[in-house]
């Protein structure tokens, strides 16, 4: 299933969708829903009888072309949101730029750190230019969506607890991050301003002939991930460059404390996936007037207009 949060017109009301031959059906949601998908999975079983209603074409309503309907980030208000690090060539590229090597440490654990689960941005919405900074970046990622509770989640079992995947852009503000990581404490309002989530929550079921099975350690997909600047192409990856797997960084999430449904889990920077990398960390930086646009093969693409 590909489902999204979504109103027509200038509505206000956030429906809930399935994305359907390039068309929106209407779901069944809670009267007055400002999160329908979160509510979707908090509900025991809710996905199993939307994927019973779709399939069925019983109780779902209205069909919307996709220039009917605005779409919002299809989990708006996240419990949390863990930012990992686990593409190999983002890290090396990066510690490069300062005249680093990988360290042994991180192919021993999963790292990650806490951004702010209160910033989330619409797929096609304007993203406002944090005003204390002029070094402005995007990082194409990957976000899984934690769609049941689990405290110290094997990895061979975590592939169970995602309800789906989406485009993420963990927005990046250069000059302010390197300031704070000399103090050995962040990223944080590097971080603080904005992530973008969507289009769409997409389940695991969608990718399966594109999954690259790595045994307990769980697995990683066959998709590209490419990154574009007003128009013009300027990153390129692949999911299945991931070092570490969804599953492993579950396991590492859920080491004694519970993830729910609905917790956001970021994989970290596709290799090329920001201008750190590719400019060497020295600019240019992304400005007012730019758009950006991310893809992820199956996923779908976001795409944000950086305003002043």
């Amino acid at each position: 299933m590909r489902l999204a949060a979504f109103s027509v017109s200038n509505e206000d009301r956030v429906r809930l969708g399935a994305v359907i031959d390039e068309t929106i059906v209407e779901l069944p949601a809670g009267e007055g829903a400002v999160d329908p998908i979160l509510d979707l999975l908090r509900e025991a079983g809710g996905l199993d009888r939307v994927r019973a209603l779709i399939a069925r074409r019983r109780g779902t309503g209205a069909v919307y072309s996709m220039s009917q309907v605005r779409l919002y980030a299809p989990v708006r208000q996240p419990g949390s949101l863990r930012d990992f690090y686990a593409f190999e060539g983002h890290v090396r590229a990066a510690r490069a730029n300062r005249g680093l090597d990988v360290p042994p440490a991180w192919y021993e654990i999963a790292v990650f750190y806490f951004s702010n689960h209160r910033a989330i941005v619409d797929p096609f919405a304007e993203v406002k230019h944090p005003k204390a900074s002029h070094a402005l970046d995007f990082e194409l990622e990957i976000a899984a969506v934690i769609g049941q509770t689990g405290i110290d989640i094997a990895a061979r079992e975590a592939e169970g607890y995602i309800a789906g995947y989406m485009v993420m852009n963990d927005w990046s503000a250069r000059d302010l991050q390197r300031r704070e990581m000399k103090l050995n404490l962040g990223p944080a309002k590097g971080k603080d301003f904005a992530t973008t989530l969507g289009p769409y929550l997409v389940t695991p079921d969608e990718l399966l002939d594109r999954r690259i099975d790595r045994g307990a350690a769980g697995c990683v997909y066959d998709l590209e991930m490419i990154g574009r600047v007003n128009g013009r192409e300027v990153s390129r990856g692949s999911w299945r460059d991931m070092h570490f797997t969804f599953a492993q960084l579950i396991e590492r999430a859920s080491q004694d404390v519970w993830l729910y449904p609905g917790d956001v889990i970021g994989s970290g920077t596709v290799g090329t996936g920001c201008l750190l990398e590719l400019t060497k960390g020295q600019g240019p930086w992304l400005r007012p007037g730019d758009v950006l646009e991310l893809e992820i093969e199956r996923l779908g693409v976001i795409r944000n207009r950086v305003r002043g």
